[in-house]
């Protein structure tokens, strides 16, 4: 299986219709691939808060269904015509319900909204995205031919917790997108490598470069391996990342150091 991680450099001189129309001809640039990973919020930026609001797309359907969104309709369309299975980062969404949320998409290779995953742990603490979004509440898997995707975004990756539940519902390696800051590198990789170790399972995380409302991003996407090898790492600025990934590695690793089978605390407790 072949995975593209596509890190977009989002310069604030770019407008956001340009890096749309930019983005969609790099995805169609990865025929040959069987997936391929795009960064969180690289319409608007992960730290530009004041556009979140105005830039915000309507999802008719959570899982799966029809579109309403020019982002999910460009990512459509790039997806179908490249022939890929396309996570296409994520997206400032407002929610029926009227909340924003941060919420991650993935196309079929037809073009369909296979998935989508509204992000849980949202970071700012008392300001940005923790106060101006909602929270997903939903863990989120996608079934691919050859592997099954476990879904998170950025913060997300600080909650080893998120992680074993997707592992509990079947996922074999976890896509993350991203938009980490630059002053938190080191954390970046290190929190990428810990997930794939402790859950021996793939991971594919996607960041984005530039500087977002004067936050310096980190770049640095990274695959990494079940046994916690990097398979390949980016630099700071735009990359496009391919690698290969064995889905019979993970079932290798899980049977040749079956940690994962030793659990006790976060299972249930037994009856007395």
């Amino acid at each position: 299986m072949r995975a593209s991680l596509i890190q977009i450099d989002v310069n604030p001189d770019e407008s956001i219709n340009s890096r749309r129309r930019r983005v969609g001809s790099l995805v169609r640039e990865q025929r040959g691939s069987d997936l391929v990973v795009l960064p969180e919020l690289w319409t608007v930026g992960a730290f530009a808060y004041d556009l979140f609001a105005d830039e915000a797309e309507t999802l008719d359907g959570t899982r799966e269904g029809a579109l309403d969104g020019t982002t999910a309709r460009e990512m459509s369309e790039a997806a179908r015509e490249a022939g890929v299975w396309l996570h296409a980062g994520s997206v400032p969404e407002r929610g029926a319900d009227g909340m924003l949320y941060n919420t991650s998409l993935v196309f079929s290779p037809d073009g369909e909204l296979a998935h989508s995953y509204r992000k849980i742990h949202r970071f700012g603490f008392d300001k940005g995205e923790a106060v101006l979004m909602g929270a997903g509440s939903q863990l989120v898997t996608a079934a691919l031919p050859e592997l099954t995707l476990g879904l998170a975004t950025c913060y997300d990756l600080r909650f080893p917790e998120l992680f074993r539940g997707l592992v509990d519902a079947g996922a074999q390696a976890f896509v993350i997108p991203a938009g980490w800051p630059e002053r938190r590198r080191a954390h970046w990789t290190l929190l990428a490598r810990a997930r794939a170790v402790e859950n021996q399972a793939y991971v594919l995380a996607c960041g984005t470069g530039g500087t977002h409302a004067g936050v310096e991003q980190a770049g640095h996407s990274i695959a990494v391996d079940p046994w916690g090898e990097v398979l390949a790492e980016a630099g700071p600025g735009e990359e496009i990342l391919t690698v290969d990934l064995d889905p019979a590695r993970v079932a290798e690793t899980r049977e040749v150091f079956p940690a994962l089978k030793d659990r006790v605390l976060g299972l249930e407790a037994p009856k007395r």
